[in-house]
């Protein structure tokens, strides 16, 4: 029968030394054995250190009957322990093997049972001491609220129960760089808390068996490893140490312990949501063993902080949380409007900033842009939604670390942490953290945990503080803020459709508007057309005709009164002719509004009119006027109808007198747009109107006068309000017979916006 050994002799070389292949080392350290039981009960693998304990070598029991080397006895004990595949693994099996006592853990590796066998302790604490231990740290642990104050206890309950000189709790980040949360040592000690340690000290390999394998042993630092040997009979034959409580340590590992000067250590595991959430971390500074009873114990300290870290998290966060909580329930209870401008309103709430505990956020709808608090200009808003958008971002995407993802925002310390949350078409929000600088202590360079020379591989003797100043990151987003902030992404969306929605629905409204006052337009301009356009051309037709016809008796006066009357006739007919076309050319200019001074045109309108205001012997007087977004030549056409409209109507009893009067500051009109509005107000003291005519005298060709009385087409004030439709304007009037009568004109603030369809 052929034997060899199984060490891994090019376990860490520079192309494996991140996925060194700790598992399967082929050796142990050499307090205890190890044997390797098939399910036929062969002695497979054997430890050479197995003379040590027994007048036997590795030789004489490979391949035999576990029975016939160690007797019946033991094999039924041992099978009894195991009870099938179902192992007990709370308590080591105490077993007396050829004359020796024994402690035996035991697991399967594949088809293998591995036996791992310690002589028992000599002094070993009792169960009941261990346990009344354990129920004192657990009257202390009730007092304690916060997580960290359970960790600091646990430090000081592990180093009392084990012994150790120094015990730490090792907390990992989201890239397994560590950091000792807790610590309890030696008062001659140096301490280690709060130091950070590079993720590569513990590698991904390494992170997997503590998973696996929750307590580790390293007994002493100086060991002699031992070796494993098996029988020859296949190619590759190996054993899976993943479980094993002997299994013998990485070099790099142990060159690392003894640059620190530890001499045995402890390690266990810290298992939250089946992920490496820390470590207990144990060392002593000269060779340590502990019985079975403490090294439960000791891992029962690590169950109490695994078990705990939901609820103490929680209650860390609670308040906060419940903050964010009540911030979400009063902003989604805000009472909006379905129009754009309830946006103003949401950025203005404080409860938009304090769902997510930012310092900023900002809206981008429709490529207006409406922000709050500390967050970047304009120009860097739009461009960070370009950069996140061509970066297939459909939905959400935050980070604390904003250069890790568009390096171009380095430079910007306004933010440095974002959530960002679609909103539907050209609809974004982001939320903004600044930029944290601060500052992190490393145990040694970070950079050269792993150094290679001249002899190969090896892990930094320096364990000097090394100081990192960190930059271009905010602090961390927590789960419940980015969760808060999704909720009311998707709230907001709802609102930008509702808005959306109602909007197309005012549109044709409004379309349906156009078309009803267009066809009543064209009623009227055939109206105007067989009986105002037809009157002064059948005078034409009759005096020109009754000339004709009496030519040999017509006298010159005569002539002269009938060509007169013709060409009245034909001026009123231009008229209008003239009114009709300026009233058809005026369209939605909207795209061209520009800001005019309203006290230009005022003054280019009364020069214009210098003839009939004298004439007429008008007075006009007139407050400072606004600038309004608007059309000059409209607004001209507009002044002129207005004012001779109250130069035509004005009173034979008074002296005519016209006052212009305006808002000098925006006005928020609150009746039916609520919208901010400039305003102008003509008021005259003509013959006024009942004020049950305040809307028809704007429709085209109405007339509330007998053309005997007053001339006119009838077109002015509808001319005017098409003037106003067309800039997204209004137009008012309020009369009392005999009084006088208030022509009122609006202009939105907002070019946007828009007070009647047009």
């Amino acid at each position: 029968m052929k034997i060899k050994d199984i060490v891994n002799r090019e376990i860490v070389n520079l192309t494996n030394c991140e996925h060194e292949p700790i598992h399967i080392p082929g050796k142990i350290q050499p307090h205890g054995f190890l044997l390797g039981i098939t399910t036929g009960w062969k002695i497979d693998f054997c430890t050479e250190n197995i003379a040590v304990y027994f007048d036997l070598t590795h030789t004489q029991v490979l391949g035999k009957d576990f029975a016939a080397v160690f007797g019946s006895i033991a094999q039924e004990e041992i099978l009894a322990y195991i009870k099938g595949d179902e192992i007990q693994d709370a308590f080591p099996l105490e077993i007396e093997i050829l004359g020796k006592l024994f402690q035996i853990n035991i697991h399967k590796s594949g088809a293998v049972y591995v036996l791992e066998a310690e002589l028992l302790f000599p002094d070993r604490e009792k169960l009941a001491d261990a346990y009344k231990q354990t129920i004192q740290f657990v009257s202390q642990m009730n007092r304690t609220k916060s997580l960290k104050d359970l960790c600091a206890l646990v430090a000081q309950g592990t180093r009392e129960i084990t012994g150790y000189d120094r015990v730490m709790i090792y907390r990992f980040d989201e890239q397994y760089n560590g950091e000792v949360f807790a610590e309890d040592c030696r008062e001659d000690l140096e301490p280690f808390l709060g130091l950070h340690y590079p993720h590569t000290d513990i590698p991904a390999q390494a992170r997997e068996l503590y998973i696996r394998n929750q307590l580790r042993l390293i007994v002493d630092i100086n060991y002699e490893p031992v070796p494993i040997y098996t029988v020859d009979d296949k190619e590759g034959k190996n054993l899976d140490l993943s479980l094993s409580i002997l299994r013998s340590t990485s070099p790099i590992h142990v060159e690392y312990l003894k640059n620190i000067g530890v001499g045995a250590t402890l390690t266990i595991s810290l298992i939250h949501h089946d992920k490496l959430w820390g470590l207990i971390a144990c060392h002593h500074y000269s060779e340590k063993n502990i019985s079975p009873e403490i090294r439960l114990a000791a891992k029962l300290q690590g169950q109490f902080i695994t078990s705990q870290i939901d609820i103490r998290q929680s209650n860390d966060e609670y308040i906060n949380a419940q903050k964010t909580i009540l911030a979400l329930e009063q902003l989604t209870a805000l009472e909006l409007s379905i129009v754009k401008e309830s946006l103003e309103k949401i950025i203005e709430a404080p409860q938009l900033l304090e769902i997510a505990n930012a310092s900023g956020v900002s809206i981008v709808s429709r490529d207006k842009i409406y922000k709050k608090g500390l967050t970047p200009s304009e120009e860097d808003i739009l461009s960070l939604v370009e950069k996140i958008t061509s970066n297939n971002v459909t939905e959400i995407f935050s980070t604390n670390k904003i250069t890790d993802h568009f390096p171009e925002f380095a430079e910007n310390s306004n933010f440095a942490g974002i959530i960002y949350h679609s909103l539907g078409i050209d609809g974004h929000i982001i939320w903004y953290r600044p930029e944290t600088i601060s500052e992190i202590n490393w145990g040694g360079d970070p950079e050269k945990s792993i150094i290679k020379d001249a002899n190969g591989l090896h892990p930094r003797n320096s364990f000097d503080i090394w100081k990192q100043i960190v930059k271009h990151q905010s602090i961390p987003w927590k789960q419940y803020e980015i969760n808060a902030a999704a909720q009311y992404a998707h709230t907001l969306h709802n609102q930008l459709i509702l808005i959306m929605l109602s909007e197309e629905e005012e549109k044709y409204r409004s379309q349906s508007e156009i078309l009803k006052e267009t066809n009543s337009e064209l009623e009227n301009i055939n109206w105007i057309s067989t009986h105002d356009l037809q009157e002064p051309l059948r005078k034409i037709q009759l005096i020109t005709s009754k000339m004709l016809t009496e030519l040999d008796v017509i006298s010159t006066e005569s002539i002269s009164n009938s060509l007169q009357r013709v060409s009245k006739s034909a001026n009123r007919m231009s008229g209008l002719l003239e009114d009709i076309l300026k009233y058809t050319r005026i369209k939605n200019t909207r795209d061209k509004l520009q800001e005019v001074d309203l006290n230009k045109i005022l003054k280019s309108t009364i020069k214009e009119m210098h003839e009939s205001i004298k004439e007429s012997g008008a007075v006009i007087e007139n407050e400072n006027l606004p600038e309004v977004h608007a059309i000059g030549f409209l607004m001209r056409q507009l002044f002129i109808n207005i004012l001779q409209n109250s130069i035509k109507y004005a009173s034979a009893e008074r002296q005519p007198k016209i006052v212009i009067t305006a808002s000098q500051e925006p006005v928020l009109i609150h009746d039916k747009y609520k919208v901010y509005c400039h305003w102008v107000r003509f008021s005259d003291n003509g013959i006024g109107f009942e004020q049950q005519y305040a809307e028809s005298i704007f429709k085209v060709f109405t007339r509330l006068h007998t053309q005997e009385h007053y001339t006119g087409s009838g077109v002015g004030l509808a001319l005017c309000k098409k003037i106003m439709q067309a800039v997204g304007g209004d137009i008012r009037a309020e009369g009392k017979p005999n009084e006088g009568t208030d022509i009122i004109i609006y202009f939105p603030c907002d070019p946007s916006d828009i007070l009647l369809p047009i």
